[in-house]
């Protein structure tokens, strides 16, 4: 029990120093479920119980702040008037919850972290904190921060322990680009564009701006189609064939198509349409079924639209593959959707009697779903005629 007071002498003495009723903090661990427990029965609240547990062995105070508490943190310290005793106890009091990328407010804590470094000095220990943490993510700015201070030295040691992707090749050329070391900067992309895998664009981009400077067009136009073919979309195909002349194109046109299949299918889509390239488009899209709601296929929808009447009866089929099971319960907003299939049978292609045959059977086999009458009735034009 001697330990349950030394806490509750401990808490006071936290709030009392805190001195701010805007600051609320939550008690958890065994001292929160003591205090927790204490307050019901002082209370005389009813409960299940009829003795109450010993309190649990605590030796600590277990607090939790709250996320706004953090955002008057970092406010106060952007006023630049806290003093370096205070912030160095910020600072440390942050840096284990980074440490641990647990707490559930991994940014709010980084803003704190880097809003109690005023100076050179402050970013030194910050940089020295990350680097003895795990995780390439707070080594990667532990190695931000030593680059800005101009440590060149610590720069390299923790650069070379991870060059896999082009981010890191981009990030060591532009470092020596930036201080001076032109050469050695194109060694370093060069080597990247052979050696690295995935995050590409931007050492692509820097290596075609090398490129273009001294004249090398046709190296400058080889990356540039490799960052086209890189997640192939119809803004990149437009941007290359905007910037290629009429000889260029001819030449890249037919390896940009060769590409098209590795691409996503509302990216194949929209290329083909783009090029009215109207039965590739049709292909692509029938391969799919027709969207169940308009915001995952919203392109979709509107493409088929647009096919309506050029390929009506490939259309229809579409529409209704995404029907599904007319015979199962579902919400009224489904039945909405699925009664636009007259539109397509009578208003497209003219075919009454088709509807009809089809509308007939749907409704006697959904005749005890009132539900479904309903959203049929108000959406389909002589539904309640049918028989």
């Amino acid at each position: 029990m001697n330990r349950i007071i030394d806490l509750q002498t401990a808490l006071l003495d936290l709030l009392q120093k805190v001195d701010d009723p805007e600051i609320r903090l939550i008690v958890g661990g065994g001292f929160g479920i003591y205090l927790k427990t204490d307050h019901i029965r002082r209370s005389g609240m009813r409960t299940l119980l009829d003795q109450w547990p010993e309190p649990r062995s605590t030796n600590d105070l277990d607090l939790f702040l709250r996320p706004e508490l953090l955002n008057q943190i970092r406010d106060r310290l952007d006023t630049k008037n806290v003093d370096t005793d205070h912030r160095r106890e910020i600072l440390n009091l942050a840096l284990p919850y980074i440490k641990s990328g647990n707490a559930g407010m991994d940014d709010m804590l980084y803003e704190v972290a880097y809003a109690a470094c005023y100076g050179d000095d402050d970013l030194r220990v910050l940089a020295q904190a990350f680097e003895t943490m795990p995780g390439e993510w707070k080594i990667g700015h532990a190695r931000d921060i030593f680059r800005r201070l101009g440590d060149r030295d610590k720069y390299l040691e923790l650069r070379a322990k991870r060059m896999e992707y082009g981010a890191d090749y981009h990030d060591l050329a532009t470092f020596y680009w930036d201080s001076g070391d032109k050469e050695k900067a194109i060694h370093v992309a060069e080597d990247g564009l052979c050696k690295a895998r995935g995050r590409m664009d931007e050492l692509r981009e820097f290596v075609a701006e090398r490129a273009q400077e001294v004249g090398d067009r046709d190296k400058y136009m080889q990356l540039q189609f490799a960052q086209t073919s890189d997640r192939l979309s119809l803004e990149k195909y437009k941007a290359l064939k905007k910037m290629c002349t009429s000889a260029e194109w001819k030449s890249f046109e037919p390896k940009v198509l060769g590409m098209l299949n590795n691409a996503w299918g509302t990216d194949r889509l929209k290329i083909r349409m783009h090029r009215r390239e109207y039965d590739e488009a049709l292909a692509i899209l029938i391969k799919g079924r027709y969207p169940t709601s308009t915001w995952e296929g919203e392109y979709e929808i509107k493409i088929a639209k647009k096919l309506e009447k050029r390929y009506s009866e490939e259309i229809i089929k579409y529409y209704l593959s995404g029907l599904g099971n007319l015979s199962r319960n579902a919400q009224r907003k489904e039945y909405t959707r699925k009664a636009k299939v007259r539109y397509v049978l009578v208003d497209v292609l003219g075919d009454q009697q088709r509807w009809e045959k089809f509308a007939c059977k749907v409704k006697k086999d959904n005749a005890r779903r009132p539900a479904f009458q309903q959203e049929f009735a108000n959406a389909v034009p002589g539904w309640q005629e049918l028989t």
